[in-house]
């Protein structure tokens, strides 16, 4: 648990220094421009750490369940090998899909006005400024959303039934309510950060949306990983 709340420190760090000192900059001078490499650079390595947010979420949520669930093969069944290899697929998931939802966003003609309305360069608010048809994009969108998002969601929930009903069946109330309080910091982590990226990412391109996006992104990126080591210190 501690080496994957030190990744998790590492992600959520890289995450916010991707896009708020461009924000900034941004905020004090509404004309900055951003080229279109350190655009395609920003979105690439943003979508990165995103999806490895989402899958070592998910690896985490696996974590948890070996420990209550089978406490005494915990060190066997998630050993430091072990951890590696979780982690090596992590990022290799990870690169894979930034780079789909990269070459395939940026391979669009962009006729310009090249004004971006959001304040980094996130793949909802690109392509709006494509001047070809972007269908098939909200659709690549949706299915890789469906893979990066709803899978590992769905793990993390299959997880905390399994965790939740080997909980209901500890005896003591001292021992459930302890095994609930190491699950609850997780809990809230996930919803936080989950909740606003399914909306940005699986919604159809119709319901764009930038006021709203820029909010909903401001909270997944700034506020999540801000909130992260608060909820896991208490």
């Amino acid at each position: 648990q501690f080496h994957l709340l030190s990744i998790l420190s590492l992600v959520d760090m890289s995450y916010v220094t991707t896009t708020v000192p461009q924000m900034l900059v941004n905020m004090v001078c509404p004309s900055t421009t951003i080229s279109w490499g350190a655009c395609v650079a920003q979105m690439f390595i943003f979508l990165v750490l995103g999806i490895a947010e989402c899958v070592l979420y998910a690896i985490m949520a696996y974590d948890r369940y070996l420990a209550i669930c089978f406490p005494l093969h915990y060190t066997l069944r998630m050993s430091h090998a072990v951890c590696i290899k979780m982690l090596t697929v992590c990022w290799s998931i990870s690169i894979a899909g930034a780079l789909i939802y990269t070459v395939f966003t940026m391979r669009l003609p962009y006729c310009g006005p090249h004004k971006i309305n959001h304040f980094f360069c996130e793949v909802p608010a690109v392509l709006k400024l494509a001047c070809a048809d972007p269908s098939f994009n909200d659709r690549l969108d949706f299915i890789l959303g469906f893979i990066l998002l709803l899978v590992p969601l769905f793990l993390i929930l299959a997880s905390y039934v399994r965790i939740f009903a080997s909980i209901l069946r500890i005896r003591s109330t001292q021992g459930r309510l302890k095994s609930f309080s190491t699950c609850a910091s997780h809990v809230t982590v996930v919803t936080m950060f989950y909740g606003p990226a399914i909306i940005m990412y699986m919604r159809p391109g119709s319901w764009y949306d930038p006021e709203r996006d820029k909010k909903l992104a401001l909270f997944y990126n700034v506020v999540s990983a801000f909130l992260n080591p608060v909820v896991y210190g208490v």
